[in-house]
């Protein structure tokens, strides 16, 4: 479980709200989103034109069957017909093979397009969250983001993969049902439809119920899944146990799971009862038909035999497909709740964008600087986190920033790559402003080595690979001998195959580092930013790593975030910041001599009765 440890990456209060779209934004209403819906099924109208061929021809087919009957009844056994009766029979039996037959192949292709759009939704979602600033990421339950991604996309399968074929299929057969009815007898299909009006109200407020529960369903699945992310993490784990909290947080996730029955229990019997009324209704109007007709023949009117089978069987083939529509109704409203958080996500501002017509240089030498540089996290605030800060870096040149917690430093170092952007002033590699470089060229320019090394549940190969996909063995051994790293890779059993273990728990701090440096290494980035890189280890393990670094930052522009003072003696300029200003600037030499800000940085560095201030 990490705590950001920089209160100048801080962005909010950590009590408030789990973020999502701008909460003065009023969500779009259904009608906007219906059509938004109907826009993700654009690419697949071809295949969803065929699938509504398929539906209108087994619905056709499917109608016929009744009038088979009556023929049967009315003509083929009264008069002794024989060949007539053969033919009838073959023909209901090709009807109900017809039907299957096409139903399977329009279940074929609506699956696929569901499918797809559902794989479109989710690159989607995902192309969106990996355009987002560091900012939303240091605020954001990563359970949220994979619940948004895993269970309100998954929670829609159903709807996007059968909902528009069962709409035209069941819209084509009622329609087709209630002609051939008429056709039959217009008094009984009068009959019949009375009710209608009636379910449709009810299927109406069952919809409107079932999506507030499913909405505060899909909340609470977000949140039991940050829970069990942060809980069941390595470092969860390990901070569970340490402080005996293992009882606590498994009572914890209980309270949510509990509340997640509530909710689940409820959404599945919103309406049951007023759903099961129209059940016992529609399977009750065969007995209706029966009574009208047999008032109808006592009042004189004639209705044969054949007809009224064949309208009773039309009147049941009429209640499968009207009560899947009211169903089909009741469910689009609900997921209209999961399209609306997915449609969240997708709406959420970019703040960090490539430019239009970006520029692509051949070859970036490495000159850096701050021109002017202002930056603030929220523009409510007083005090800007960096103010006017001017900095000329030539390139294959060191700078070392360091200061008091919360100064800004970090920050400064994240400007470069563009993991935040200026608010004022402008951030230049090689004289063009970073904000006009393309993302590929920036990122293959910069590369990043920070206090916590990240690694990816795969082997040692495949960490340091996702640096350059396309390294020889060959290049990653000098990369991991370049770190001081290899010896310790090639004593593995597994070596370089060797798995690291989520985020690379199954290598000290120092290793890991060592593996992050390897990893740059092989990127060959010419501006590195060192974000206290050795500031969590301990002295020995720390040489080992600034050995690395050595090698890592030799020939390139390095900008060094500075914990522990004495690993920026050597830099060709220290910066010193306070309170997002430049207090001091000068060599090592230099600002002792001034016994200023730096020196009194200095002798807290060194002197350990004094509590650490940077």
């Amino acid at each position: 479980m990490h705590l950001d440890t920089h209160p100048e990456r801080i962005i909010r209060n950590p009590r408030d709200p789990a973020p999502g779209p701008d909460p003065d934004h009023a969500p779009e209403q259904p009608p906007a989103q219906v059509r938004r819906i109907v826009r993700l099924f654009r690419p697949y109208r071809s295949r969803l034109a065929l699938v509504g061929l398929l539906v209108a021809a087994s619905s056709l087919v499917s109608v016929a069957s009744p009038f088979l009957l009556k023929a049967v009844i009315d003509t083929a056994i009264p008069q002794g017909r024989t060949g007539l009766l053969g033919l009838l029979a073959l023909g209901m039996i090709a009807a109900a093979v017809l039907t299957s037959v096409l139903g399977v192949l329009q279940t074929l292709i609506s699956t696929t397009v569901g499918q797809r759009v559902m794989h479109d939704l989710r690159t989607a979602v995902y192309a969106r969250l990996q355009r987002m600033p560091l900012a939303f990421f240091t605020r954001t339950r990563t359970g949220e983001v994979q619940s948004r991604i895993a269970n309100d996309i998954g929670g829609m399968q159903a709807t996007v993969t059968s909902t528009a074929t069962s709409l035209v299929s069941n819209v084509t057969a009622v329609v087709a049902t209630v002609v051939a009815m008429l056709a039959l007898d217009w008094r009984l299909t009068v009959v019949s439809l009375l009710l209608l009006p009636v379910f449709v109200w009810i299927s109406r407020r069952v919809g409107r119920e079932r999506k507030r529960i499913t909405s505060q369903r899909q909340k609470q699945l977000a949140a039991m899944a940050a829970t069990v992310t942060e809980s069941l993490s390595v470092g969860g784990i390990l901070l569970g146990r340490t402080m005996g909290r293992a009882d606590s947080l498994t009572r914890s996730f209980a309270d949510e799971s509990e509340r997640l029955v509530d909710l689940e229990v409820r959404s599945s019997m919103a309406g049951r009862w007023r759903m099961s009324t129209i059940g016992i209704v529609m399977a009750a109007m065969p007995a209706v038909i029966y009574w009208t007709a047999g008032l109808a023949l006592a009042g004189g009117a004639a209705i044969s035999i054949g007809t009224l089978v064949a309208f009773v069987s039309l009147q049941q083939g009429l209640f499968r497909p009207a009560v899947s529509l009211l169903s089909t109704g009741v469910d689009m409203q609900a997921s209209l709740a999961l399209f609306q958080r997915i449609f969240e996500y997708l709406d959420l501002p970019v703040d960090i964008d490539e430019p239009d017509e970006p520029v692509r240089p051949a070859k970036i030498r490495g000159d850096v600087r701050f021109e002017r540089v202002d930056f603030g996290y929220d523009p409510r605030q007083s005090a800007p986190t960096l103010d006017g800060v001017d900095i000329t870096l030539p390139a294959g040149g060191s700078l070392a920033v360091v200061g008091p917690t919360g100064s800004g430093k970090s920050t400064l170092g994240y400007l470069v790559p563009r993991l935040y952007d200026v608010t004022g002033g402008r951030v230049t590699l090689d004289g063009i402003d970073v904000r006009d470089l393309d993302f590929d060229s920036l990122a293959r320019a910069v590369g990043v080595v920070s206090q916590e090394a990240y690694l990816f549940h795969a082997s040692v190969a495949e960490n340091l690979r996702f640096a350059k996909p396309d390294a020889t063995d060959a290049e990653i051994e000098a990369a991991a001998r370049a770190a001081q790293i290899h010896d310790h890779i090639a004593a593995l059993p597994d070596g370089y195959d060797t798995l690291v273990g989520e985020r690379g728990y199954r290598f000290s701090g120092g290793e890991k580092q060592r593996l992050a440096i390897a990893r740059t290494i092989l990127r060959d980035p010419p501006v590195l930013i060192l974000d206290e890189a050795t500031s969590a280890l301990d002295t020995r393990t720390e040489e080992a790593v600034q050995r690395a670094i050595d090698a890592l930052s030799a020939g390139r522009t390095t900008i060094t975030i500075a914990h522990r003072l004495s690993t920026v003696r050597g830099a060709d300029e220290i910066v010193v910041l306070d309170g997002g200003r430049i207090a001091e600037r000068g060599t090592h030499d230099e600002l002792l001599a001034r016994d200023g800000r730096y020196a009194e940085l200095i002798r807290r560095d060194t002197d350990p009765t004094v509590s650490a201030a940077v």
